[in-house]
């Protein structure tokens, strides 16, 4: 267990948390009137003391708490304390030049915690990262796993359609195909596809991502995010027994795709808000990068808002029905699953499911440097053909616009 000393505090210096400082006695408050004396008494030493076990204490209490019943019956309050407590353990290993720990004590903060203290996470984040990969000296051309040139994808600029169609749901790519429109402009786009709700390839509108060059080295990836921990979901998709998520550094990440999917900030600045995501006056509600081998398989469903899926590294196939469909698409019944069918377009069972047999729908391969417009409430299937790297923008329109 990390040890905290005055010395080594001021070899690394540690990073501010100028919001905790400001609202620590407000949480601390809130914390007490919710019974949680034993969580203020720890974090109290951590923070005057420089204790780290109470440190380690008062985040395993708080831990405990996130996982006292369904998350939703979580109180905020107790979100706030497992940041607040990720804080102070991660301070104890940046003073001890543990950094990668450190990055990872605070990244299960910005995931599990609340957002009181997210802005104090970030910064910390940002400071320790640098100071890893100071550490690290890691050149743009230095040796992963034993070759020098470390291409994510290789050979897989051509797939044989024959092949493809094989190991896709029955009568792929034998309907309408989506259409494909190169450098649409933002006033065709709202008139031919905003506005009445219809889907669309868009090619030519991600050349100037650094993400299309960027995010095909490995050495790239694992230099800007290795240390970062991410959720990685296991299993075939969410609607099966066996999925689960794991938490793991995104260099674990990285070497379980070769070896055969939330944003992260540094990769972030490769990528460029499309101008179609301003159509109808834009609340941008989230914008997520999905990393994962190929076989990778999204269920049907349906989002309630606009997306663009641009595709950045390597090929997905995407099947689309409209929203009028909804009722032949079987949609589960439980509130949480509404949005997904119950139909496995992988293993359709026609007897079970008769409506969706012989629907019409859209489909198409989404090739690297494409983006596909989703429009709300459109049912989605969607299938990685190779190793894949995409970016979904969701947004919605504002009060008063068609489509909100």
């Amino acid at each position: 267990m990390a040890t905290a000393n005055h010395h080594n505090q001021s070899d690394y210096d540690t990073f501010e948390t100028p919001v905790l400082d400001a609202e620590a006695h407000a949480l601390l408050q809130s914390i007490s009137e919710e019974g949680g004396y034993a969580y203020v008494s720890m974090s109290s030493r951590a923070a005057s003391d420089g204790d780290v076990r109470a440190a380690e204490a008062a985040r395993e209490m708080a831990w405990e708490q996130l996982h006292s019943g369904p998350w939703h019956s979580v109180l905020p309050v107790w979100r706030d304390a497992y940041s607040m407590a990720c804080l102070h353990v991660a301070k104890f290993h940046y003073a001890n030049g543990e950094f990668g720990e450190a990055i990872r004590v605070l990244d299960m903060g910005l995931i599990m915690g609340g957002m009181v203290l997210r802005k104090d996470l970030d910064s910390a984040v940002e400071k320790a990262t640098e100071r890893a990969n100071a550490m690290l000296r890691v050149s743009e051309e230095s040796v992963v796993n034993g070759c020098a040139n470390a291409i994510l994808l290789t050979d897989q600029n051509e797939i044989n359609l024959m092949e493809v169609t094989q190991i896709l749901p029955k009568r792929s790519l034998s309907c309408k195909l989506v259409g494909k429109r190169s450098a649409l402009s933002l006033e065709g786009f709202m008139r031919d596809y905003f506005l009445p709700g219809s889907p669309v390839l868009l090619s030519d509108s991600m050349t100037h991502w650094p993400a299309r060059t960027k995010w095909n080295d490995l050495n790239y990836l694992r230099k800007v995010a290795g240390y970062r921990t991410v959720p990685v979901e296991v299993g075939k998709n969410y609607l099966c027994t066996d999925w689960k998520q794991e938490m793991l550094t995104f260099s674990e990440f990285l070497e379980r795709i070769q070896s055969k999917s939330s944003t992260i900030q540094e990769l972030r600045n490769d990528i460029v808000i499309p101008d179609y995501c301003f159509a109808g006056g834009t609340e941008m509600k989230s914008v997520n990068a999905w990393f994962g081998p190929a076989g990778t398989v999204t269920p049907l469903h349906h989002d309630p808002h606009h997306n663009i899926l641009a595709q950045v590294v390597g090929k997905k196939y995407v099947r689309l029905y409209p929203s009028s469909l909804s009722e032949e698409l079987y949609p589960h019944s439980e509130s949480m699953l509404k949005n997904s069918s119950q139909v496995d377009l992988d293993n359709m069972d026609a007897n079970e499911f008769p409506k969706i047999q012989d629907l019409e729908f859209l489909d198409c391969i989404l090739e690297e440097g494409e983006m596909l417009y989703i429009p709300p409430k459109w049912w989605h299937y969607v299938r990685s053909l190779t190793t894949s790297l995409s970016v979904s923008f969701w947004w919605s329109a504002a009060p008063g616009s068609p489509t909100s």
